[in-house]
């Protein structure tokens, strides 16, 4: 795989840590277990890091190959895609716009201004606040037309990064991946991580699958049905492939997406989540995020209950950032933490 041949601007910290969690392996699992690591992609370095910066090294660099003046892109009230595109632009000398879809609205005024919404501003971004359920990638290219219009180059990035282009930087990660596993002495890796806008599992089953590799990925679900995630994912992981001139088709049976995790729906928070975000803090001094990485560990957490990893794996959860949103979340700990 050469990666070398897309355009791309360096922003991030790698490679970014694998790192053991033996208090929490000895919490869950005991000695005779599965061991626990921790892919440290919330050490990435752009505004307080998170998975979106290795998809904004390509979406940037082709950004700039392009001649844009403005990055546009959309997400959640608090996204943590938003606030480091927020990042990335005022890092190249960019303009940056972005919608923020209003899905939370049964959260108390704090979580439209604190957390990620307070860094957007603060990086100089241009919110567009949008009722929950407006059809996003549309509206976004409207604004994007609008920007045109008045003499801009607007580059417009999906939600999340999300397309194949973005997710080649979860291909970079699972090339850190061999190289740290070989030199730590991890012989069955199985990754686990949170899935929504699907081009981290896309990029990571893409990886694994070029490569050879045939470690499982078990993603856990924030929003999307089962059968709807692993179809997206299947489909981003497969023109990733063919971004890469990797000829193979992907197997259908290499994208799990378990959403038995989501509860009330997206960014409503659950009581798995607060659980298993208090464990990671207290045994590990580990933030997780209320919305993916929550409830991704609180997936990962059910499945060492329910004994669903050999005890010869080495289960490592890939944690994509987030803790700023915790900010705009303290009503959800209300209870948890009195």
């Amino acid at each position: 795989m050469n990666l070398e041949a897309f355009p791309r601007v360096r922003l991030g910290h790698w490679p970014t840590p694998l790192e053991p969690m033996r208090r929490l392996q000895a919490h869950l699992s005991g000695p005779d277990g599965p061991r626990l690591f921790i892919k440290r992609d919330d050490c990435t370095g752009l505004a307080t890091g998170g998975s979106k910066t290795r998809k904004l090294e390509f979406l940037l660099g082709e950004a700039v190959r392009q001649g844009a003046d403005t990055l546009l892109t959309h997400g959640a009230v608090q996204s943590n895609h938003v606030r480091q595109t927020a990042a990335a632009a005022a890092f190249a000398g960019l303009q940056c716009e972005a919608l923020l879809e209003a899905r939370v609205t049964n959260a108390p005024a704090e979580y439209a201004d604190s957390g990620n919404v307070f860094l957007d501003k603060l990086f100089g971004t241009r919110l567009h606040t949008v009722p929950g359920g407006t059809a996003m990638d549309a509206a976004l290219e409207d604004l994007a037309t609008r920007l045109r219009a008045e003499g801009r180059k607007p580059y417009v990035i999906p939600g999340g990064g999300s397309n194949a282009l973005g997710s080649l930087g979860y291909v970079d990660c699972v090339l850190e991946l061999v190289q740290q596993c070989r030199a730590m002495g991890l012989k069955k890796p199985h990754i686990v991580h949170a899935t929504g806008s699907a081009g981290t599992q896309a990029g990571l089953v893409a990886g694994i699958h070029a490569l050879g590799l045939g470690w499982p990925v078990t993603g856990i679900g924030v929003r999307a049905a089962r059968e709807v995630q692993e179809a997206r994912v299947h489909a981003l992981a497969q023109r990733v492939l063919d971004l890469l001139g990797h000829a193979t088709p992907l197997p259908r049976d290499k994208v799990v997406a378990d959403d038995g995790y989501i509860g009330a729906g997206y960014g409503q928070p659950t009581a798995g989540m607060v659980e298993a975000l208090q464990m990671v803090a207290r045994h590990e001094g580990i933030l997780i995020d209320p919305v993916y990485t929550g409830k991704g560990m609180a997936g990962m957490v059910a499945m060492l209950r329910a004994r669903r990893f050999a005890a010869d794996e080495d289960v490592i959860f890939v944690h994509t950032g987030g803790a700023t949103a915790l900010f705009g979340y303290r009503w959800a700990f209300d209870t948890a933490l009195a």
